[in-house]
């Protein structure tokens, strides 16, 4: 009994610290003080600047939220599909060329973040030569590199789990490869396809490093540099504190997150109490 109280109180504790920090964002984006250290009243001044079309922090901030959401999705999508094919190739080649693929996709994994950012700055300013500058690609290219890895290693326990049959049977009974690729195999690993698209773009919108070192001007940015929420915020952080306008938009962004986290629970939940009924036939 005494054991059980005990690992209880430790996974309260722990979920505790997890949160706290941002259960104090939270109550804060509800206060009028623009500095957390000037005391708490409450007021609805922070939503009212974040949503102003005027206000100059609004217009930086839903920019450079809008870039980090298109550049998310799109080098999530890329990643998502070029890692998943490189799985499914590595997985059906021999064992050299798996173990080759393997040790590749291991090394930006076990490698700091920084080294891969600064191998891709060498990478594009020795290709300057040809005219490419840094851009929207660039950047799109970096974020592509940081997530495929993940991609990869999300899909390929999902192969081991298959079937090794059920491609060859798909064949035998008159599927084009093409067809038996998208028919059986891939329904077979769209949960670790769906997990690496995930963490694809949690890496993206978590990542700073890469995105300092490869951006350029383009999209919402316009001829400026491309500011991400990152970015954005290192760069008030230079010039004094972040704006309290950035508390509002993170208690939006943990409510989405929240929400999609529900949804899929709920969604898992509906799934095994189906099975069961099927198996209960």
């Amino acid at each position: 009994m005494v054991k059980k109280i005990l690992a209880k109180s430790y996974i309260y504790l722990i979920l505790l610290l997890m949160y706290l920090p941002i259960l104090v964002l939270i109550v804060y984006s509800f206060s009028t003080r623009t500095s957390i250290g000037d005391g708490y009243e409450f007021g609805f001044d922070l939503w009212k600047n974040l949503f102003d079309p005027e206000a100059k922090i609004a217009g930086e901030i839903w920019t450079a939220l809008g870039n980090t959401l298109i550049i998310a999705i799109v080098s999530a999508l890329v990643a998502t599909i070029l890692g998943t094919l490189g799985a499914i190739g590595a997985f059906y080649s021999g064992k050299r060329m798996q173990k080759a693929i393997e040790v590749a996709t291991q090394i930006p994994v076990s490698n700091p973040e920084i080294v891969m950012a600064l191998s891709l700055v060498v990478m594009f300013v020795s290709l300057k030569v040809i005219g490419i500058e840094f851009n929207f690609w660039t950047l799109l290219i970096g974020h592509v590199v940081l997530g495929l890895p993940f991609v990869y290693l999300s899909v390929k326990p999902k192969l081991i789990q298959m079937d090794p049959h059920l491609y060859e049977a798909a064949l035998d009974l008159g599927c084009a490869p093409r067809q038996a690729l998208v028919k059986v195999v891939v329904p077979q690993i769209l949960p670790g396809v769906l997990s690496g698209f995930l963490l694809s773009i949690t890496l993206s919108l978590d990542d700073f490093i890469v995105t300092a070192f490869t951006r350029g001007p383009g999209l919402l940015s316009g001829s400026k540099s491309i500011e991400t929420l990152s970015t954005l915020i290192q760069a008030k952080l230079k010039k004094g504190a972040i704006p309290p306008e950035m508390r509002p938009l993170t208690l939006i962004i943990f409510l989405v997150v929240l929400a999609i986290a529900i949804l899929v629970s709920v969604k898992k939940a509906n799934d095994a109490k189906k099975a069961k009924e099927r198996k209960g036939r």
